[in-house]
């Protein structure tokens, strides 16, 4: 049996497909959060509050949180990474803010919209990992200083998620507050039971 090339790399077109496709899981997941009244980690998160608290629209605080952590995507993963990123952002403020115009939804139920938006938000991320790309924010903050600092990104990104969520709770009651837990923990089982670094092309 011949043995997989797990270093092939994307082709341009490749990326292009990924950065559209999963970037619209993921805007599909913030539609059925925003319309549950739920939120997720991350700067996405942070969008959420401010969202909820402001009333400004959630594409445009997305994008401009995103802002200043580019820096750090440029001095810890490279301009290659970080223009893929830029772009995933700029794709996800762009979808979350249209896509309500095409999808009507007059009802569904919190659990659901959790499950259903992790479970979207999870294999989103993930096509955008295995091309390379992310979508902003705290993770790339977070690796940065677990390549300057030595801290542990993983714990750095449950810590500013853990925050995030306490915040939540002076905006959102604490009922919406643990249904965004259970989706969070669901987006984070599809990425820690599907992807495995060196496994597939482009890896």
């Amino acid at each position: 049996m011949s043995s997989i090339n797990t270093n092939a790399d994307h082709s341009l077109l490749e990326d292009i497909q990924a950065l559209l496709s999963g970037t619209l899981l993921f805007a599909v997941a913030i539609i059925l959060f925003r319309h549950a009244g739920l939120l997720t980690g991350g700067t996405a998160g942070l969008a959420f509050l401010a969202h909820y608290a402001s009333g400004l629209p959630f594409g445009a605080l997305y994008f401009l949180i995103n802002i200043p952590f580019y820096v750090f995507g440029l001095l810890a993963l490279g301009k290659a990474f970080t223009l893929k990123t830029f772009c995933a952002v700029l794709l996800l403020s762009l979808y979350s803010e249209y896509l309500p115009l095409l999808i009507h939804i007059e009802s569904i139920d919190p659990v659901f919209a959790a499950v259903l938006g992790g479970l979207l938000a999870g294999a989103g991320l993930l096509m955008l990992i295995r091309h390379q790309s992310s979508l902003g924010g705290v993770g790339v903050l977070a690796i940065y200083l677990q390549k300057t600092r030595g801290w542990q990104a993983g714990t750095l990104q449950m810590i500013a998620d853990a925050c995030i969520v306490c915040g939540a709770l002076f905006i959102v009651e604490p009922g919406r507050v643990a249904l965004s837990i259970l989706g969070a923990l669901v987006l984070n089982m599809v990425l820690a039971i599907n992807h495995r670094p060196g496994r597939y092309f482009g890896e």
